[in-house]
């Protein structure tokens, strides 16, 4: 028997023609956690798996049109953040999540650099994603050198790494998901803080150059549970399951970083039991 799709999801957020990163990451997540995908793209970028070699932004009455269209017609449970890549846009996307119809959950995953080390995000945009969307979000997902950028602090091990995190909370976000995967060991962290609880997951690290749309896939398939109704931590844990079979099983395409094997919840998936526990279906 077919699933139907649970959970509405409103992906805002550039697309990678190589399919392995930003919008195209996000739809497949969204779609493998039994979530239902809809987009505003903010950019195209000319892109493999070697790089970015050009990015061509979206007007940004477009952008405000593709997410006035969904909302209006057929709403989200929650609105997932990835590429917004000028602070018009920032702005614009912001004040239309402050609208009253505005879904209750916002992750924001705060996009500034490609994995080849192309810049994705304006310098002036950071203010603005400080100032008026992160303080919307109910996660941020930045990871170490994004999270460096927000917060002006160096982050080496896991004690900075949760104190940078508590400082991100001063944002005005209700939860921070900061992810470790740019630190150095064979086991790598990620600390999700809330105002009232910092908890620490941990995972075997992976040696693979196939990393690549980690954190927007991991993003994603978060905001696709949290729209199916289940608990955030419940929800983390079971996203970093997803991603970490789905880089361990990476079908090894492409010359560079590689993409995830996004299906990789359907082949040893992660499910949610009724008490919001993620267990595995074999």
């Amino acid at each position: 028997m077919i699933s139907l799709p649970q959970g509405r999801v409103l992906i805002v957020a550039g697309s990678d023609s190589g399919g392995g990163a930003g919008i195209q990451a996000d739809i497949k997540s969204v779609s493998a956690m039994g979530g239902f995908a809809m987009t505003a793209v903010t950019a195209i970028t000319v892109q493999n798996t070697l790089g970015v070699h050009g990015i061509h932004e979206v007007p940004v009455d477009v952008v405000v049109a593709q997410m006035k269209a969904v909302m209006e017609d057929i709403g989200a449970d929650a609105v997932k953040t990835g590429m917004l890549h000028s602070a018009e846009i920032v702005e614009a996307v912001a004040a239309q999540l402050s609208e009253e119809n505005a879904p209750g959950f916002l992750v924001v995953d705060p996009v500034m650099i490609a994995k080849g080390g192309a810049a994705l995000l304006e310098g002036s945009a950071v203010a603005a994603l400080k100032e008026v969307l992160i303080p919307l979000a109910t996660l941020i997902t930045p990871n170490v050198p994004e999270a460096e950028v927000l917060t002006g602090r160096s982050i080496t091990d896991l004690a900075s790494q949760k104190a940078a995190a508590d400082a991100l909370l001063g944002l005005g976000c209700d939860a921070v998901l900061l992810k470790g995967g740019h630190l150095s060991g064979d086991t790598l962290f990620d600390v999700l803080a809330t105002q009232e609880t910092v908890h620490t997951f941990s995972s075997p690290r992976i040696d693979t150059r196939h990393t690549h749309g980690t954190g927007c896939a991991l993003a994603s398939a978060i905001a696709a549970l949290l729209a199916q109704g289940v608990e955030l931590t419940a929800a983390v844990e079971a996203a970093r399951d997803y991603i970490h079979e789905a880089i361990r099983t990476a079908p090894g395409f492409g010359k560079g970083h590689g993409p995830l094997n996004f299906l990789a919840a359907m082949d040893d998936a992660v499910a949610i039991d009724e008490d919001d526990e993620p267990v595995s279906r074999h």
